[in-house]
């Protein structure tokens, strides 16, 4: 039976709740459960659901504003809202829960989960501390379960392929790797007021563009040296618009130190345009990926443009059910927990630095 997405909704509206828990090709899709609403990343798993990908089992959300807000753009029954975590969990039984609250509450997550024997992905990145997220390591492992971080740029297929490519010795020994993320600034793009009362906290996430655009690079970094920490962070950070961000930086250029390597990465609230790329420098040829969709490679001879193939995964969803399912081990890839240990330990050492104004040896 097809369900469209009109027959889907009138269904749940009018409580007949039909949803499939299984693909056309009899993979289970997902039922999970979303921790918050205040990220405004959450739409991603709203689009998702609407087109069945996945199965929102329930939403933890007690702010009246913000589930009125999002039962009127995605017209969700009342059903699926609970005021607390324990409680949809206690009521549906989800196969994982999914985290887009601040990041200082993703520990909280884990605290509820875990016990539980529930797997968690939280958004980027995993934690505001090192402490906290050393405590997320711990009770992931105590417990035997996944704790994953999402990353809009792992499912870059262009991010993906110059990392097969690097592997694949196509421009020798990395030696230099630069990451741009940013744009305008979250408020300049429109951010709603419930993601920016957090975004723009230094306890809440940990910082400013730091925290929010540094992780990029940082994850991609950790991944490309294959979990290899670097021997130490450099930061400077710039507060260019006090006025709007008055609490935290918006603009952060953080050095890493490899044995063999240097890393850039270049964070920012206050650039003309988005955009997130990733280049790297190898001793014989140099790889950017520009965006999500194109690929240059040069070399001694020649600069081209490389044909960009779909990469195994497309978004979190499928992953987060193969991981489960133990089709995938996530290693040491860009969302697995060793890597981003990794990645919070470079974004607290950049903010010593910045704030220090030294190298902070790791």
């Amino acid at each position: 039976m097809k369900i469209t997405h009109l027959s889907l909704i009138s269904l749940l509206l009018t409580g007949i709740i039909f949803l499939p828990t299984s693909t056309t090709f009899g993979q289970k899709v997902l039922r999970v459960g979303v921790a918050g609403l205040t990220h405004d990343h959450v739409h991603n798993i709203m689009h998702q659901f609407k087109s069945g990908e996945v199965i929102i089992a329930g939403i933890a959300e007690s702010d009246p504003q913000l589930i009125a807000r999002y039962k009127k753009s995605y017209q969700l029954p009342d059903s699926l809202f609970y005021n607390s975590l324990p409680d949809l969990i206690s009521h549906t039984h989800p196969d994982a829960v999914l985290a887009y609250n601040a990041i200082s509450e993703h520990l909280g997550v884990v605290e509820i989960c875990a016990p539980l024997h529930i797997p968690v992905m939280v958004e980027k990145p995993l934690a505001t501390t090192v402490k906290d997220a050393d405590r997320i390591a711990a009770l992931a492992q105590q417990y035997h379960i996944q704790v994953l971080t999402n990353y809009e740029t792992t499912w870059y297929n262009t991010n993906q392929q110059l990392y097969e490519m690097a592997n694949a010795n196509a421009i020798g020994e990395p030696r230099k790797m630069v990451a741009h993320d940013g744009h305008q600034g979250p408020k300049e793009i429109g951010c709603s007021t419930d993601f920016l009362n957090w975004l723009t906290d230094p306890i809440k996430n940990g910082g400013g563009a730091s925290r929010d655009f540094g992780c990029y690079g940082a994850d991609l970094m950790t991944w490309l040296m294959h979990g290899q920490a670097p021997i130490a962070v450099t930061a400077v950070f710039h507060h260019i618009k006090p006025s709007v961000y008055p609490k935290v930086e918006d603009d952060a250029t953080i050095l890493l130190d490899y044995p063999n390597a240097t890393g850039i990465i270049e964070g920012s609230w206050n650039w003309p345009f988005s955009i997130k790329d990733w280049e790297v420098f190898g001793t014989t040829g140099y790889l950017h990926a520009v965006n999500d969709k194109v690929l240059q490679e040069r070399t001694h001879q020649s600069y081209d443009s490389v044909a960009v193939h779909p990469a195994v995964y497309q978004d979190n969803i499928q992953y987060l059910a193969d991981v489960l399912s133990g089709k995938t081990d996530p290693g040491n890839d860009l969302s697995s927990l060793p890597t981003n240990l990794i990645v919070v330990r470079i974004l607290e050492a950049a903010g010593r630095s910045a704030k220090e104004g030294r190298r902070i040896p790791l």
